[in-house]
């Protein structure tokens, strides 16, 4: 499960007195063992300020999520959200005169996974980056049921980015000569975006790397079908190179 993965990453940075803000399948607040309850006029506040991360400036942050209205009443919204979180008993955000911020002590599962793809993107994952498989990819659930534009761009760009994680992470699997797993995780890419010409091309070289020439040609003459069907096109020719003849 998804879940499990985000939690396997998430767990190794949270102590018993800090927070943490999921935003998968949340938002939820979860304070040691304890899970707590959000205000609901806070939600969208505290969402905002995570997922845009660093500082924000109080006036863009009311402007956006209070676009109704003047400035005066979109500030005194704020404030209220504020009141509203600092009632929780734990302390979420940093505030002072002009912006907000998450806390550094408050973990955002977001931001973990991040920076997991990031690494990983970058070529230097950690023994432990290594480890954990995202098993059922495809159930990627960040807030469920928002639909406001700030968020589906970060929907939009935390998926391209994990896509890339994925493509990433077979590879490096492959010289570490891992060719079952890494074969798994460029599925798990193919199977998000079936299109994804650099996710094909992932999963092909997994199987020529185990020596399956005869699984990588299969996997490519699926993919030409299915842009034949879906576009009217054909795959890149290095591509059908790679596939030509066993290597």
């Amino acid at each position: 499960m998804f879940a499990d993965f985000v939690h396997s990453l998430v767990d190794g940075q949270v102590t018993d007195i800090s927070s943490t803000l999921h935003l998968f399948g949340g938002p939820i607040i979860t304070h040691g063992r304890r899970q707590l309850a959000i205000p609901e006029g806070s939600k969208r506040l505290l969402v905002f300020v995570a997922l845009h991360r660093g500082h924000v400036e109080r006036r863009y942050a009311a402007g956006v999520l209070w676009p109704t209205g003047d400035d005066a009443r979109a500030a005194g919204n704020l404030r209220s959200a504020l009141w509203r979180l600092n009632g929780m008993g734990v302390q979420l955000l940093s505030t002072d005169k002009y912006g907000l911020s998450i806390r550094d002590d408050v973990v955002v599962d977001v931001h973990v996974i991040s920076a997991w793809a990031a690494r990983l993107i970058g070529g230097s994952p950690s023994r432990d980056d290594l480890g954990v498989m995202p098993w059922g990819v495809d159930a990627l659930d960040l807030l469920p049921g928002w639909y406001d534009d700030w968020v589906l761009i970060e929907r939009e760009r935390l998926r391209q980015r994990l896509l890339h994680a994925l493509e990433a992470l077979s590879r490096q699997l492959v010289r570490l000569r891992r060719c079952a797993e890494a074969v798994e995780v460029a599925m798990m890419a193919v199977g998000a975006e079936p299109l994804r010409a650099s996710a094909q091309r992932a999963l092909i070289e997994a199987h020529l790397a185990e020596g399956n020439w005869v699984e990588g040609r299969r996997s490519f003459e699926a993919y030409r079908e299915l842009l034949d069907r879906e576009l009217d096109t054909r795959p890149d020719p290095g591509l059908a190179a790679m596939v030509r003849q066993p290597i």
